[in-house]
């Protein structure tokens, strides 16, 4: 059962059926809560998008797979927003309703899962294992947290699978085609056709053609959409970029004050190797104090005490780890001393401590002139940064005030550049040299954004290169071009449908004695050379084609025996006069190996009828009602919703 619902995956049908599962699982769907769809009456809610018998499809529900399928989307593309997914609207959808009519369906019918079956299915996801390879309470908490699921929304989506698995595949799956079916297929595949084809070419009736004013005249006014120049725009954009504050440097007092803000980043790590005796009372600890200042060795002092060379030795440590090891007041004092001095005895934390600083350790550390580039260089960066969106801010006000484009650009002392007409994707007709900065990308859809009315606005620029304050300084609707710019481009067209209206003529003329003689004699006497040759094809061989059949070769299996046709080029380049002279019937009998294959195919498709019948049975069963204007309106409101 599982190969086969493997092998119905890979089928059309079979992507429908399964896309439930993996829509939901890829993109971590979870239902929505029990009590938005199990209320009873109508549509009820206005949220509610459908019902499958009293059971309810909430927009919650859909809103909520969107989230996640936007989620998966924005890993390859983090710009994505609504808009680049609201073709999936329409499926999920569907697929909620499927799943539920499916459950329902099941229910009704007493089509019951065990939990000992949902079980063993969370057992065999991935995420579920733990490092033994074997399921793991702990592992599934965090499949689950990962997943922002809860177990009760990962069975009902497993439950909601084995239902599609163990009732629609045993339906679409091993779909057989008879062989008496699939024969009279295969046996048109087979079929012969014999004819022949004279082209007639267009450019041997361009020669000889000159176009008058009044040709060219009337020509443009019948084909004015043809040349249509979209809407263009001269666009006024000021960069406000880090070169106009490449000026801004550190003082020494700024690089000096944030060397001592931040001392401890600069300061030499110091370590300390200590040895250090605990012991509970004053006394004890005052004897070992006095033994080691004594001149016995720190580990002879605190013997007598019961305290061995292990209970002693602390090792390196620095001043936070030694903290949280015996205190601050014997910290403070042990980091206070000089190598080799006792400390002690000292009261911390309920015990006496007797502390020797057996080395000193400093390492690192830098002083203001080590640090002085490093400092410069962040603190140049940072200003720039400051000065920059400070420069960004006196812009701005300045619009916000009321001032015009030019006012604030004047009052910042930006550079003003404006384009020559140009289109929405940054090219000018007026100017092919034209070439608007990659960088100013942008600016350039603020401006086709912008009404001419607007005001202007500040874009920020990719890639740290700025901003940029941008406003349309004029717009050129969308017009046919006039004739005396595009004079030489109208001529070529004229000429070019001159040529193909006589090419047709005469092809059309050939068609009409073809149907009373042999394309051979039809074409004797034409004006221009007209080539005829014969051809042979099986339909079988169309498909070798990829869907580019050759319009002759096409035409002529869509004829009649003894009929004659005039199709047009596909690029253009003339006319093919296409006569059918003899139709070859197929016999597949002779070639089983084709039947099969045309069995093959055919079974595909009855497998594709056989599921997607079964569902809308189901569908029936359970009376779904769709909410269309709700749908709409949630689709709407979703899609304006943007990110």
């Amino acid at each position: 059962m599982l190969a086969s619902f493997r092998r119905l995956s890979k089928s059309t049908v079979g992507t429908s059926i399964m896309v439930l599962i993996l829509v939901l699982i890829l993109v971590g769907f979870a239902l929505g809560d029990i009590q938005s769809i199990i209320r009873g009456g109508g549509f009820g809610s206005p949220d509610t998008l459908a019902k499958v018998g009293s059971e309810r499809i909430t927009e919650r529900e859909v809103s909520r797979a969107m989230e996640h399928r936007l989620s998966q989307v924005r890993q390859q593309n983090p710009a994505a927003d609504y808009s680049a997914i609201m073709k999936d609207y329409d499926p999920l959808l569907n697929a909620l309703i499927d799943a539920k009519a499916l459950e329902s369906f099941a229910n009704k019918n007493g089509f019951s899962l065990s939990k000992r079956l949902v079980d063993a299915q969370i057992a065999t996801l991935p995420g579920t294992k733990g490092l033994n390879g074997q399921f793991s309470e702990q592992a599934y908490a965090q499949f689950l947290a990962q997943q922002r699921m809860t177990d009760e929304e990962v069975r009902t989506i497993i439950r909601n699978g084995l239902l599609q698995q163990l009732l629609i595949a045993p339906v679409a799956v091993n779909a057989r085609a008879p062989v008496g079916m699939a024969t009279p297929y295969a046996s048109i595949l087979l079929e012969g056709r014999e004819g022949e084809v004279a082209f007639v070419p267009t450019a041997a009736f361009r020669s000889g053609l000159n176009a008058t004013d009044a040709d060219l005249q009337k020509y443009y006014a019948a084909n004015r959409q043809r040349y249509v120049v979209p809407e263009q725009r001269v666009l006024r954009i000021a960069k406000i970029g880090p070169e106009m504050v490449a000026n801004v440097q550190p003082t020494d007092a700024e690089i000096a004050e944030y060397y001592k803000a931040n001392q401890a980043a600069y300061a030499p790590k110091e370590t300390r190797v200590i040895s250090q005796a605990v012991v509970a009372d004053q006394a004890a600890a005052q004897a070992i104090a006095n033994r080691a200042k004594s001149g016995q060795t720190f580990a002879a002092a605190a013997a007598p005490a019961g305290l061995s060379a292990a209970d002693i030795s602390v090792g390196p440590q620095t001043r936070q780890e030694f903290t949280d090891l015996a205190g601050s007041k014997t910290t403070a004092a042990t980091f206070s001393a000089a190598q080799g001095a006792i400390v002690g005895p000292i009261q911390d934390q309920g015990t006496w401590h007797v502390v020797k600083v057996d080395e000193i350790r400093r390492e690192g550390g830098k002083t203001i002139e080590q640090a002085r580039a490093e400092i410069s260089a962040k603190l140049i960066a940072d200003k720039r940064k400051e000065a920059l969106e400070a420069l960004v801010d006196k812009v701005q006000d300045a619009l916000d005030g009321g001032s015009s484009f030019s006012e604030a650009a004047a009052a910042a002392k930006l550079k003003v550049m404006e384009t020559p007409p140009i289109t929405s994707d940054g090219k000018s007709r007026t100017d092919p040299g034209f070439q608007l900065p990659a960088e100013l990308a942008p600016a350039l859809k603020s401006g086709f954004d912008l009404a001419e009315s607007d005001e202007p606005v500040v874009e920020t620029l990719p890639n740290d290169a700025g901003y940029a304050l941008v406003a349309p300084a004029r717009v050129i609707a969308a017009a046919p071009a006039p004739l005396a710019q595009i004079r030489d481009r109208v001529a070529q067209d004229w000429l070019a449908s001159q040529a193909s209206q006589r090419a047709k003529q005469l092809a059309d003329s050939i068609t009409a004695k073809a149907a009373r003689a042999p394309l051979t004699q039809a074409t004797a006497g034409v004006q221009v050379p007209v080539r005829v040759e014969p051809v042979r094809a099986r339909r079988l061989q169309l498909a070798q084609f990829q869907g580019r059949v050759p319009p002759p070769l096409a035409v002529m299996f869509s004829m009649k025996q003894g009929t004659t046709r005039t199709v047009a080029g596909a690029q253009g380049e003339g006319f093919y006069v296409v006569k059918l002279n003899n139709i070859i019937p197929g016999n597949a009998m002779a070639q089983p190996g084709l039947i099969g294959s045309t069995q093959k195919q055919m079974s595909e498709t009855l497998s594709q009828e056989y599921g997607m019948q079964f569902l809308n049975a189901v569908r029936n069963a359970t009376k779904v009602k769709r909410n269309d204007k709700g749908i709409a309106e949630a689709k709407a409101r979703m899609a304006g919703s943007g990110s």
